[in-house]
């Protein structure tokens, strides 16, 4: 874990909560997003949503605001009155090492002139290859890849602001995920509709491989938990996830739940410098494909631990996911 015994700021970890007496703001609209936005509005919780365009599916009652991140007194008025801000916003997967890193910190500082704790989602990269080993909060950040060194400056600067006393901040990490509204990742609009339409998955690396994946609503509660706990300021968290299994196995269930047998194609390294020649997604790839050709376990004992919350079963987060796609195929 992240040492904090240098912060300026008080913590009490025998306090059970956050007070909760204002709104919840998350910037990014994306899948996460929304997942945090189910997560709060199950409890009765007051949430504006921040994109560019101030639209989204949502329920009645959540506020969705547009907002250009480069406007400082539109940032004020997306975190006018909120409690949590939640950092769910990420620009175009090749963009990253430019765009990212002024994102976050447009969002790190509104969050702190609104007064509010900052809770960031982040992914795996910043490790880098642990050449297998399973994946813990306290491991050192020595990814090499341009987005792994992109996440590491991120994760190192709002570590930094929280111990210097500027904003109240948590991090929580997933692995890749899955799960309704789900569709660019490595277990998302590559495995699901094509299972459904009788189609093999499109899948990545040695599939016999255990891979740990994260059931996005799983991810979207976990963030909000650290948006609550005093005792989550400060560090890292690996959100929990299901037993880890091979990525076959994960695709099998799949199908297994749709009531078909299981059609599976993989891509290495090779093909997917062939596909980046017309494909910027396939390209960007390429430098995280050692995810996928050795053992990638995620470690989330922590979380669970120090919160007693523990991850969705693999099926029923499966089934969900087949409901959801089944849905908007209709």
């Amino acid at each position: 874990m992240m040492d904090t015994s240098n912060s300026r700021i008080t913590m009490e970890p025998d306090t059970a909560s956050i007070p909760d007496s204002r709104v919840h703001v998350i910037f990014g609209t994306g899948p996460l997003g929304m997942a945090v936005q189910r997560a709060l509005t199950a409890d009765c919780r007051a949430v504006r949503m921040i994109n560019r365009s101030g639209k989204g599916p949502a329920p009645a009652g959540v506020e969705f605001l547009g907002v250009d991140t480069l406007d400082s007194e539109a940032m004020d008025r997306a975190c006018a009155g909120a409690s949590v801000v939640y950092q769910c916003a990420s620009p175009p997967y090749h963009r990253w090492d430019e765009l990212f890193p002024p994102l976050q910190g447009v969002i790190l500082e509104a969050a702190a002139r609104a007064g509010a704790t900052l809770v960031i989602a982040e992914n795996m990269y910043m490790y880098g290859d642990t050449n297998g080993r399973p994946l813990t909060e306290d491991m050192p950040m020595t990814a090499t890849t341009r987005k792994g060194r992109t996440r590491v400056m991120m994760a190192e600067a709002a570590l930094d602001a929280h111990r210097e006393g500027e904003v109240r901040v948590a991090i929580g990490r997933g692995s890749d995920f899955f799960g309704p509204g789900v569709l660019r990742s490595a277990m998302g609009e590559r495995v699901f509709p094509r299972a459904l339409g009788g189609q093999a998955a499109s899948l990545l690396g040695d599939i016999d491989l255990p891979h740990t994946y994260t059931f996005i609503d799983d991810f979207g509660k976990a963030l909000v938990t650290l948006g609550d706990r005093e005792e989550a300021l400060g560090r890292v968290w690996h959100v929990p996830n299901a037993a880890t299994v091979t990525t076959r196995e994960f695709v099998t269930m799949v199908y297994e739940e749709i009531g078909a047998p299981p059609r599976m194609t993989a891509a290495g390294r090779t093909l997917l410098r062939l596909f980046g020649v017309f494909s910027a997604g396939a390209r960007e790839m390429v430098e995280m494909m050692y995810e996928f050709e050795k053992p990638f376990i995620v470690d989330s004992s922590a979380f669970e631990r120090a919160f007693g919350a523990r991850a969705t079963p693999l099926r029923d987060a499966i089934r969900s996911t087949v409901a959801w796609y089944r849905e908007r195929r209709g």
